[in-house]
């Protein structure tokens, strides 16, 4: 499951009534699936009729959830009885022939935080009551006692920076205040309205805030024994603690030691392919970068859970503070230096074999037919390197390089055939960094899927989504994917499963198997949610997700197929930065096949039916993909 962009809806004073099941039919008549072009079927089956005792039950929003992110948010679960009519505060909300709802109603106030929702069916009633947290955000009057957020309030936590870094200090207030950072006493420098520029909307009524902002150099806050933004009106004074920044010497290279080293993680004593640190561009960001256990790197600054490193003089990244380990003072990474690199042709890879005295910090990016590898901290000054690649060897046919910087170098790897997966492997024996390019398989036009070995993984738990009858993802996936499983074998593929139980997989043990497999593709089967706030009627579909460039035409075929046999709305193929998809070394993708919040696509799910549509769409789609790399 995947939680999608939260789009800000638009203000409702009723409930947003769509169609959200298929439509009832008189006994006898239920409608039956449209064909799909191959003869199979196409299109949801119909959702089956439950006539049991009424039952309210409330899967979602869970009892005192906090529901005040948006001004609306959804509510579902079942009645017990497709023969009943449901109110939730009021509104009518349509109940699927099997007694399940799906409802997008406006936030309850803060008085009343709570959906009670009341199904009827003929004389009988049967009610509940769903209590939930409302945050209320307060008000900023121009008028009155001065209020201010404290909750604001930025920079929070603990950071540790250069002593010449900006610090964006930050307060929300309201716009008729004066607001200044005090580094000792009450005087200080003046805060800004940043809401104060050309074409922005000006506050207005009740609530009046805006967000003051200044910036200072990290030393002089770590300097001051207790910095505060002050925010005043009139007589009325706030003074607010802003978060404790400590300072970290900046790199000196006329003192020796002065360079805080450390290690990213402990090192493997084999060329390790499953275990990598990640980097990120800011504490909280995406995942951008994979380092190699054991690679040293200096430490320039932390802020919360997140250290910096540098990576080289141009270039600083966070990663994770419980993976860097500290190095004794005075160490000095060996200078990263060189002067030679060999392509190793194999049997079902190409490697670029770069000797080097230390573990690089690296990053690997795909172009079409060009890998480039950038090795961060190191010189490159090769006296031979191949041209047109090894002889014999079809896929890599050129190797050219580039010095961007003094500690940085570009190598790019020219390809005879788009690339099929790659690993990037630290070798302790050979001291050498290697870039290992796999070579597309070997496929036969007629049984493209003969002899690949695909591995099938049925995603969660732990976690997942949970219908609105109680259809919980792992156990709705399961069988998806054992069904995908039966079909490839029919279709001469082997299959290797990451799980063929209940019981719970480790996330980053999945694409670990698939790699120790040596499988051909890796297909992790998934439902999809919403996170709170958003219209589940203007957002649902199915879709298909990638990390990597030689991932996406696999992604392509089979969301292609999804939505042909679905028949639902295609919400395209997207990059995204999930663990499943990330491992390197054979095209990886996830598929969202289904929203299990909604009735019909739910009880699609418990259907012999349904399932065979998802898994039949899966296969089509990846046995396209073999078919269209058979030479």
């Amino acid at each position: 499951m995947r939680r999608l962009p939260a789009r800000r809806p638009s203000r409702v004073a009723l409930v947003l009534l769509l169609a959200l099941c298929a439509r009832a039919s008189a006994p006898g008549a239920a409608p039956v699936p449209a064909a799909a072009a191959d003869g199979g079927p196409a299109g949801l089956p119909p959702v089956p009729r439950v006539n049991g005792a009424l039952d309210v039950r409330v899967v979602s929003p869970g009892a005192q959830a906090s529901v005040g992110g948006r001004d609306s948010t959804f509510v579902f679960g079942s009645v017990g009885s497709g023969e009943a009519t449901l109110t939730i505060n009021g509104a009518p909300v349509q109940v699927a022939p099997n007694g399940a709802f799906l409802a997008f109603l406006p936030v309850p106030p803060a008085s009343a935080p709570r959906y009670e929702l009341v199904a009827t069916r003929g004389v009988e009633t049967a009610r509940r009551t769903v209590p939930v947290r409302v945050p209320a955000r307060r008000p900023l009057p121009a008028t009155g006692r001065l209020v201010v957020d404290s909750g604001s309030v930025s920079p929070a936590g603990r950071s540790a920076l250069r002593a010449d870094e900006p610090v964006r200090v930050a307060v929300r207030a309201p716009r008729n205040a004066a607001a200044w950072l005090a580094l000792g006493g009450d005087a200080g420098a003046p805060m800004v309205d940043a809401q104060a520029r050309p074409g922005w909307p000006t506050p207005t009524g009740e609530d009046a805030a805006t967000t003051w902002v200044g910036e200072v150099p990290a030393g002089a806050l770590a300097a001051a024994p207790e910095p505060r933004v002050v925010v005043a009106r009139g007589a009325d004074t706030v003074r607010l603690r802003v978060g404790r920044v400590s300072v970290v010497a900046a790199a000196d290279p006329g003192r020796p030691g002065a360079r805080d080293w450390v290690q990213l993680g402990r090192p493997s004593a084999v060329p390790d392919t499953d275990r990598v640190i990640v980097g990120r561009p800011t504490p909280d960001g995406t995942y951008k970068w994979f380092f190699a256990p054991g690679t040293p790197v200096e430490r320039t600054g932390a802020q919360g859970g997140a250290t910096r490193v540098r990576l080289d003089a141009q270039l600083e990244v966070w990663v994770d503070s419980g993976e860097v380990v500290p190095l004794p003072a005075g160490w000095s990474a060996a200078r990263r230096g060189a002067g030679g690199a060999r392509v190793a042709p194999a049997p079902g890879w190409s490697d670029l074999v770069i000797p080097l005295a230390e573990r690089p910090p690296y990053q690997v990016i795909e172009r079409g037919r060009e890998i480039d590898l950038v090795l961060y901290q190191t010189a490159f000054s090769p006296d031979i390197l191949p041209i047109w690649g090894t002889a014999g060897d079809s896929l890599v046919r050129q190797v050219v390089w580039e010095q961007e910087a003094t500690d940085r170098v570009r190598v790019t790897l020219r390809l005879g055939e788009d690339p099929y997966g790659y690993l990037a492997l630290w070798d302790p024996a050979r001291s050498a960094f290697v870039l290992r390019v796999r070579r597309t398989p070997t496929v036969d036009p007629a049984r493209p899927l003969r002899g690949m070995r695909i591995v099938v993984d049925a995603g969660h738990p732990p976690g997942g989504a949970t219908g609105p009858t109680g259809l919980w993802e792992p156990v709705a996936v399961l069988p998806v994917a054992e069904r995908v499983r039966d079909l490839l074998r029919e279709r001469g593929a082997e299959v290797v499963m990451t799980r063929t139980t209940a019981d719970p997989v480790p996330l980053g043990d999945r694409g670990v198997l698939a790699r120790r497999a040596d499988g051909h593709a890796f297909l992790s089967i998934h439902l999809n949610a919403f996170p709170d706030g958003v219209n589940p009627f203007a957002n649902a579909g199915t879709s298909t997700l990638f990390f990597h460039q030689h991932s996406e035409p696999l992604a392509r075929l089979v969301q292609r197929e999804m939505v042909r046999r679905f028949r639902i709305r295609d919400l395209g193929i997207h990059y995204q930065n999930l663990a499943v998809a990330r491992p390197p070394w054979m095209p990886a993708i996830l598929t969202e096949g289904l929203f299990l919040m909604f009735p019909e696509q739910e009880a699609a799910l418990r259907s012999p039916e349904g399932r065979e549509l998802y898994a039949r769409a899966v296969v089509d789609g990846t046995e396209a993909y073999f078919r269209s790399l058979a030479r």
